[in-house]
């Protein structure tokens, strides 16, 4: 399904919800998405603008495991596997994304919207970034885009990353900022993989799961292959020298980022389906936390698995899905648990607190999580500290300039050898309520 035929699944089945009634996308969009979430909305009358416009698509597992037809326990294994086996995508000449072309570009007309009182501008949240090394090739990524003008967008690049790479040793990036984009597209731009790795072959190995590749189209005016489905693409170059304040705005953690002076993105032509849909993504909220950590599981996962039987991982929304990893294990011998820690650590370099647990605990019940640490765990004997370590610079807590963290992994596993404690539940004897109520 493409990002448009999922609204029309989601109509069918009445999970979305369709407002008529006009609406700004100064504060009321960002509003109304955060009173209704997780519920799906579509934006039919944008005061500001004549497109529509789109959100809280994907904020829970379910959510997105269904676009896949496939139980929310089935994700880690699929995202591993597309990382694992990406596939080349098929390109086209023709495309829906190209369906309009407008060379003298005007971002006020779309309904970017103002998500937060204090935030430094409107906000393109959803978008998608294309960029191209003349050797490394192509990626994908996320970057949020700041406007401030009718053609340019101030671009918050994170240090070290691929994409800020590629800017510091050519100067200026041809990019396409892609919006409306299907779920397979938006994890692979979360991914973290190794230079060189065009994450949209991750996209289209989740689309082949579904038999639904991703196609390419080549773009109108820069020198990039673009997703042909996409609902709105906007061309440019961004300028590594050419610098604008980029912020305030609401971060992963709901708390709100700094002002930087960031790149600049000179938008030189936006092209878009028939009657395009905006796609909008709630700064801090479910969708976000969502995009952010489920690509991290995968990682997590094989990096634990390599050294003791990895079950689960969970990095769950309490951790702003992000600095937190809830990770279930198999344990055979008593130092699996602190050995799991470790390697979570390896699998997630912003992580910040792993905790583990057995395979009786469900990792997605916070309930069930506390009751294992109030237990299981002793602090002198099941707790990993490591001192110093480089940490995420969402962390408001980390150190200043440096994002030096202290790490800690909670041990919650329950000891091999007893002692002649009792370490897990009794259950309740299973009855058929049906027959006993019976008049």
């Amino acid at each position: 399904m493409t990002f448009r035929s999922y609204l029309d699944h989601l109509h069918t089945h009445s999970q979305l919800l369709r407002l008529s009634i006009p609406i700004s996308k100064t504060y009321q969009v960002a509003g109304v998405l955060k009173k209704l979430e997780p519920r799906p909305v579509l934006f039919e009358n944008i005061r500001e603008s004549s497109f529509r416009l789109a959100g809280n698509l994907f904020c829970s597992k379910a959510a997105f495991a269904s676009y896949f037809g496939i139980p929310a326990s089935g994700l880690i294994p699929l995202l591993a596997q597309a990382i694992d086996q990406r596939s080349p995508c098929p390109r086209v000449d023709v495309a829906p994304c190209q369906e309009v072309v407008e060379l003298q570009p005007d971002l006020d007309s779309l309904p970017i919207p103002l998500h937060c009182e204090g935030d430094g501008g409107n906000y393109i949240s959803a978008g998608v970034m294309v960029a191209r090394h003349p050797v490394h090739g192509q990626n994908l990524d996320f970057h949020r885009c700041m406007q401030f003008s009718k053609t340019e967008l101030a671009v918050r690049v994170v240090r070290g990353r691929h994409f800020d790479a590629f800017l510091q040793e050519l100067g200026q990036v041809e990019v396409a900022v892609c919006l409306g984009n299907p779920p397979n597209v938006l994890a692979a731009a979360a991914t973290s993989v190794g230079l060189g790795v065009d994450e949209l072959e991750i996209a289209n190995a989740l689309g082949l799961r579904i038999g639904e590749p991703v196609s390419l189209v080549k773009a109108r005016t820069v020198d990039l292959w673009v997703p042909a489905e996409a609902e709105f693409v906007l061309e440019g170059i961004v300028y590594r020298d050419r610098r604008h304040a980029e912020g305030p705005f609401v971060d992963l953690t709901e708390t709100q980022d700094i002002v930087r002076q960031e790149p600049v993105l000179v938008v030189q032509a936006i092209t878009h389906r028939q009657d395009a849909i905006w796609q909008a993504l709630l700064p801090g909220a479910l969708e976000h936390k969502l995009l952010m950590g489920m690509p991290r599981e995968p990682t997590i996962f094989k990096k634990v698995n390599e050294v003791v039987r990895c079950l689960e991982v969970n990095v769950n929304p309490g951790g702003c899905s992000w600095l937190h990893a809830i990770v279930q294990i198999d344990k055979q011998t008593e130092q699996d648990g602190k050995i799991a820690i470790l390697a979570a650590f390896a699998g997630h370099s912003s992580c910040k607190h792993v905790f583990v647990v057995d395979k009786d605990i469900d990792i997605y019940d916070p309930l069930q999580v506390e009751w294992a640490m109030a237990t299981r765990f002793q602090a002198d004997r099941d707790l990993v500290i490591l001192e110093r370590r480089p940490g995420s610079s969402l962390d408001p807590s980390a150190e200043g300039e440096t994002h030096l963290t202290r790490r800690v992994g909670f041990d919650l596993t329950a000891p091999l050898s007893a002692q002649g404690k009792q370490f897990h539940k009794v259950p309740f004897p299973e009855v058929e309520l049906g027959e006993l109520l019976k008049d």
